[in-house]
């Protein structure tokens, strides 16, 4: 079987190639899926997407149109992808729904630490010849109070880490992490976490009902210098309320990997064009902000496993199997 891969980044296209190799014919492409390249894929049986796909009524229509009956995502978040237009369409949707959690856990850690002890600043003084330290004062994490949104396999390790630091560790999830309780975490409602936190990491996923999970009551219940990541999805955070309170000189420092309007924007180069979204061009100005472009899983080993599961799925899918990363069956 021919598949199609979209948005495959140069690293990933000889990993994808050799996992397939013998199997499939697999033609990568590095544009993402969206309305206009969604024609490119007449003709395949089996597409594959990244994260920032656009699989929404229109283009999954288009698909199925070109003859398109499998789609595997190689990501765990499907919230680009309606569901019911798949089922509708009779299209089968498979995701991958476990990789490295340690890849992402580590890079919301690496975010942290970068906005408290002023990594950027630092290094790009250091370019200049300039060592100095004003300006560079950091705190220590130990002794101080970590609190975690959501507690799975991704925010368990991000707390294996903070008890490492010696922390305080305050939950909040709709189910309680035992891994987590017998590390000493103490499961809190929003509120308390909100207010007693010196460093808030998010760890849910993007759904309805924690769509702005950070809304602009959430932010001003915050300590004024406190430490922010998201590592998880954009849409958890309301994003002109978080300029408006940076803009008002609040919090130690805000670590992004990802923004609620992304699509469209990261993993592109945009250096030669600059971009039009002027909430993402002032977010990146302030001095205590990290903005990444959606990297946190982006390792050897969590890209390996991801590989690997869109192969067992696109293998499953010709069996007829069923797995535990399957949106949408096969009819």
């Amino acid at each position: 079987m021919e598949i199609l891969a979209f948005g495959v980044q140069s690293d990933e296209k000889p990993l994808i190639e050799k996992a397939f190799e013998g199997l499939h014919d697999v033609r990568c492409l590095d544009v993402f899926l969206n309305q206009d390249t969604a024609p490119i894929a007449a003709g395949y049986e089996a597409v594959s997407t990244s994260v920032n796909a656009d699989l929404g009524s229109q283009v999954l229509q288009t698909l199925a149109a070109g003859g398109t009956q499998m789609i595997a995502q190689r990501s765990t978040g499907f919230n680009n992808i309606d569901l019911e237009v798949a089922e509708r369409l009779a299209l089968h949707v498979a995701r991958v729904s476990y990789y490295s959690p340690y890849s992402v856990a580590e890079f919301a850690w690496t975010l942290a630490m970068a906005v408290n002890r002023r990594i950027i600043r630092a290094a790009s003084r250091t370019r200049d010849f300039d060592f100095r330290l004003d300006g560079l004062l950091g705190r220590d994490m130990r002794g101080r109070t970590v609190g975690v949104l959501g507690t799975g396999k991704i925010g368990e390790a991000f707390t294996r880490i903070a008890h490492g630091f010696g922390m305080k560790l305050l939950g909040w999830d709709v189910a309680q992490n035992p891994a987590c309780v017998e590390l000493g975490m103490e499961y809190v409602d929003k509120e308390r976490l909100f207010a007693e936190a010196d460093l808030i990491s998010l760890h849910v996923p993007l759904l309805p009902s924690t769509h702005h999970i950070i809304d602009e009551a959430a932010l001003k219940a915050m300590k004024d210098d406190a430490i922010l990541v998201n590592s998880s999805r954009g849409g958890l955070i309301d994003t002109a309320a978080l300029v408006t309170e940076l803009r008002a000189g609040r919090f130690l420092g805000v670590g992004l990997d990802v923004y609620e309007a992304e699509a469209g924007l990261f993993f592109l180069d945009k250096s030669l064009e600059g971009i039009d979204d002027d909430t993402l061009a002032r977010l990146v100005t302030f001095p205590n902000v990290v903005v990444t472009s959606h990297q946190a899983y982006y390792t050897e080993d969590a890209v390996g496993q991801i590989i690997d599961a869109t192969v067992k799925n696109v293998t499953d899918y010709l069996a007829r199997r069923r797995s535990e990363n399957v949106l949408v069956p096969r009819t």
